[in-house]
């Protein structure tokens, strides 16, 4: 397996940094969006992983995440993120051209991805989905929502908290002690980034039944930040290939509890039968 490093510039000039896992020969080319607070460096296992079963995976830190520019925990747009995934996913194309390409999101990166799939419709083998925050506390939380809304037009740029519980992500302590002591790792957001993905979020829903290549959701029953009915309610929309894989006991972060090995076997197992296809 090698490991690889570069960078590309965002429309708005923000330096991008992204890496790569690849095999001698790969197969495909699996393009990787991170969670809310991530980074990209929190998947090499990932990534040698998918590597040793024949992929490529590439993938960039967020806007306003990892060791790429912009302030933390910010986006000036939806359509910002979209503009990011298209270059990642041209980055792909041009390091692998002619070989299938697979879309994967979680949890922050999910929202992004199923609402990138839609909007841009792109020719993809398929896309993996991994605990997405389309339901979480928040949206019960109307006045906070509702000063999302307004503090997000009027201060876009103004900094809170994300509220994330890092005890949440993963039943394995040594993966929750890493991620404490990360100092890639943030914990807030701004009121114009939070808008923007509750906006998504509701675009997202509206437009599922349009839904066209294969797809993979797998979340965790016991996930505390993004709950599994969000999984359950977005994929029960869709007319096409989809399947929806619930770990029963997991966490948020499935590809990183005491089980992983057996998440990844199935991911892995899921991209080969498509890859067949």
């Amino acid at each position: 397996m090698e490991h690889f490093e570069l960078e590309w510039k965002t429309f708005d000039g923000l330096a991008v940094y992204a890496q790569g896992w690849q095999p001698e020969q790969p197969k495909a080319v699996v393009c990787l969006v991170h969670g809310l607070g991530e980074h990209s460096g929190r998947y090499a296992h990932v990534g040698a992983f998918l590597s040793q079963a024949g992929y490529a995976v590439l993938s960039s830190d967020n806007r306003g995440h990892g060791k790429t520019g912009g302030k933390r925990g910010h986006s000036p747009s939806f359509e910002a993120f979209m503009k990011d995934i298209d270059l990642l996913l041209a980055e792909a194309g041009q390091r692998y051209p002619g070989l299938p390409c697979f879309l994967y999101g979680h949890s922050l990166g999910g929202i992004l991805v199923t609402n990138y799939v839609l909007r841009r419709k792109p020719a993809l083998a398929g896309v993996v989905v991994t605990s997405p925050g389309l339901r979480t506390a928040i949206e019960k939380q109307k006045g906070k929502v509702l000063l999302s809304k307004v503090l997000g037009t009027l201060m876009p740029e103004m900094s809170i908290p994300t509220g994330l519980d890092a005890a949440a992500i993963s039943r394995d302590p040594v993966v929750v002690d890493i991620y404490k002591k990360d100092p890639l790792v943030h914990g807030v957001m701004t009121v114009g980034m939070a808008k923007c993905l509750v906006e998504g979020i509701g675009w997202g829903f509206e437009h599922a039944h349009e839904w066209q290549p294969p797809v993979l959701f797998m979340h965790g029953d016991q996930d505390q930040i993004a709950y599994v009915s969000g999984s359950q309610e977005f994929s029960a929309k869709i007319k096409g290939d989809c399947t929806l894989k619930v770990w029963a006991g997991l966490a948020h972060e499935t590809h990183n509890e005491p089980e992983k090995e057996q998440v990844l076997a199935y991911l892995s197992g899921w991209l080969d039968a498509h890859l067949a296809k």
